[in-house]
C-alpha cells in the first residue's frame, strides 16, 4: 500500500522518468531528468526499496563520509516533485533512477501505484540510443507510444518495435495496459561519440518535452556545453581522416533524408518554437509582469 499523507495536492501532474543504462546513451536522457530536478529543486518524496530490484555486484553502493560518520548510500529509483509556473502552473513528477536488475514488472506497478495516487495524467519516459546520426546536424528526437489514442491525439509514431528492449520499453508497455497515457522520447546519440556527457542531445529531449507539455523550462548552461562539446567532436573528428570522411559521409546521408521536409513544415515548427520561447521570456532584469 502506497501512502503519501506528507504530499500536497498537485496540479495538473505528470510523470518524468529516466533512467541511467542500456537506455542512456551518453547520459543524455538522465541527465535530462537531472536538469529538472536540479532546476526547480526537487523535493523527493518516495524512493523504491533497492534490496528490490538491484544487483549490489552490478550496481554497487558507495560509501561517503557526512562528516565524522560514514555513510552508505544504496543504487535506486528516486521520485521527487517540482512545480513549474511558466505560462501556466502544474505540477511534474520526477523519476530517476537506474535501470533495476531484476523484478522489472513489480518495478513498473509500483511505479505505477505512484502514479495512480498522485493522479498522474500522463507519463513521459526519455531515452537515448546510438545511431548513425553525424554530430554536426541537429540531434534526432523520436516520439513513439503504444496508445492508438495518444498518437492519434499527438501526431506521434505508434511503436512497432522489435526485439530487445530495456526499462524504458517495458514500463511504456505496462502503461499502457494499465491504461496510463505514455509518450516516449527517444534522442539518438552518435555511435562514434558515446562516451557521456552528451548536452546537445539532452537539450533536444528538454526541447521536446518543453512543446509536449507547453511548459518553459529554462536551459541553463546546457546551450554552451551543447556548442562546446560540439567544437571539442569537431576537433577530434579533423585529428583523423578516415573520422572525418566517414562524419561526411552521415552528413550527406542525412542532409538527403530530410531535403524534402526541410523547406516546409521542419521550418515551421522550429518557427513556432521560437516564438513560444520569446513570448515566454521574462522581462530584462528578471521582473515578472505586473511586479
Amino acid at each position: 500500500m502506497i501512502e503519501l499523507e506528507d504530499m500536497p495536492e498537485l496540479i495538473d501532474p505528470v510523470m518524468v522518468a529516466a533512467f541511467e543504462g542500456w537506455n542512456d546513451a551518453g547520459d543524455a536522457a538522465s541527465a535530462a531528468v537531472a536538469h529538472l530536478d536540479e532546476l526547480w529543486g526537487g523535493k523527493v518524496f518516495a524512493a523504491l526499496d533497492a534490496e528490490d530490484y538491484y544487483d549490489f555486484q552490478v550496481n554497487r553502493p558507495t560509501i561517503w563520509m557526512d562528516g565524522a560518520v560514514r555513510r552508505i548510500t544504496w543504487p535506486t529509483t528516486r521520485l521527487s516533485v517540482v512545480r513549474v509556473t511558466e505560462p501556466k502552473t502544474r505540477d511534474l513528477v520526477l523519476v530517476r533512477g537506474i535501470e533495476p536488475s531484476m523484478r522489472w514488472r513489480s518495478f513498473c506497478q509500483e511505479l505505477l501505484g505512484f502514479a495512480h495516487e498522485l493522479g498522474v495524467e500522463m507519463v513521459v519516459i526519455l531515452g537515448a540510443l546510438l545511431g548513425d546520426t553525424p554530430h554536426t546536424r541537429p540531434v534526432p528526437v523520436s516520439g513513439v507510444t503504444s496508445d492508438s489514442d495518444v498518437a492519434r491525439t499527438l501526431d506521434l509514431e505508434e511503436s512497432r518495435y522489435e526485439g530487445p528492449t530495456g526499462i524504458v520499453g517495458v514500463l511504456q508497455e505496462a502503461c499502457a495496459h494499465a491504461g496510463v497515457p505514455a509518450v516516449t522520447f527517444w534522442a539518438a546519440v552518435p555511435h562514434y561519440v558515446a562516451q557521456p556527457p552528451n548536452p546537445k542531445a539532452t537539450l533536444a529531449l528538454l526541447n521536446k518535452l518543453e512543446d509536449l507539455l507547453d511548459v518553459r523550462i529554462p536551459q541553463g548552461e546546457l546551450p554552451e556545453d551543447a556548442r562546446a562539446w560540439q567544437l571539442g567532436v569537431d576537433q577530434l573528428a579533423a585529428e583523423d581522416s578516415e573520422v572525418a570522411e566517414y562524419v561526411q559521409q552521415l552528413e550527406e546521408a542525412k542532409d538527403t533524408a530530410e531535403l524534402p521536409e526541410a523547406s516546409g513544415e521542419a521550418i515551421a515548427r522550429e518557427f513556432e518554437r521560437y516564438l513560444r520561447r520569446r513570448d515566454n521570456q521574462p522581462p530584462k532584469g528578471g521582473d515578472k509582469p505586473g511586479e
